[in-house]
């Protein structure tokens, strides 16, 4: 699902971002629109900066690309300054759930890891798909506020403030927050290539 556009400088900067990453892999748009299973139309509007993605659509996208949510909002490449300082953060709001996702790591080091910062709206509820692209990938959840459900395959787990959750990304899995106050939580997403 796209959210209609919101004409803002990120927005104009993922459609950039998101065609140029198409082109160095030399596809087309029916390319990635047959490796992602989004329209040809939705993305020729996100790549122009007329529509705004959701966060599921575009997990799609990136799997399509071989890219981790964070590689693709990792705008400033080759920097390798070790501090990511606050302010220069790129800071996301998925349009469609409210679910808020702060790029905290250093752009450019040779880490395999990165931290997300999240904020997810009470009742909101992300699900993805198995990506099987991504083996190797894992990642912590580690809830510091709130109430997260996490659904990983067929296992459930309800987390309390404290708890840290780990699992592989080429499974399914499903955030919802049951509460009735925003979660607040850290993603530590190992990529598991050296």
């Amino acid at each position: 699902m796209i959210m209609e556009n919101a004409n803002d400088p990120l927005e104009s900067a993922i459609g950039e971002r998101l065609r140029l990453l198409r082109g160095a892999r030399a596809m087309t748009l029916d390319d990635l629109a047959g490796a992602s299973g989004v329209s040809r139309a939705m993305i020729s509007r996100i790549e122009r900066g007329e529509a705004s993605p959701t966060a599921q659509l575009l997990s799609r996208l990136c799997a399509a690309l071989d890219l981790t949510l964070s590689a693709f909002f990792a705008f400033s490449e080759g920097t390798d300054d070790p501090v990511s300082r606050h302010e220069a953060q790129t800071v996301w709001r998925d349009p469609e759930t409210g679910y808020q996702r702060r790029a905290v790591s250093p752009q450019g080091t040779p880490s395999r890891v990165e931290v997300i910062d999240v904020t997810f709206p009470a009742g909101a509820r992300l699900a993805y798909p198995p990506e099987t692209a991504k083996a190797g990938m894992t990642q912590h959840v580690w809830l510091f506020s709130g109430s997260l459900r996490m659904t990983v395959g067929e296992a459930v787990h309800d987390l309390r403030p404290g708890d840290c959750l780990y699992m592989s990304i080429t499974e399914g899995h499903v955030f919802e927050n049951p509460g009735d106050t925003p979660a607040h939580y850290a993603v530590v997403l190992d990529r598991g290539r050296p």
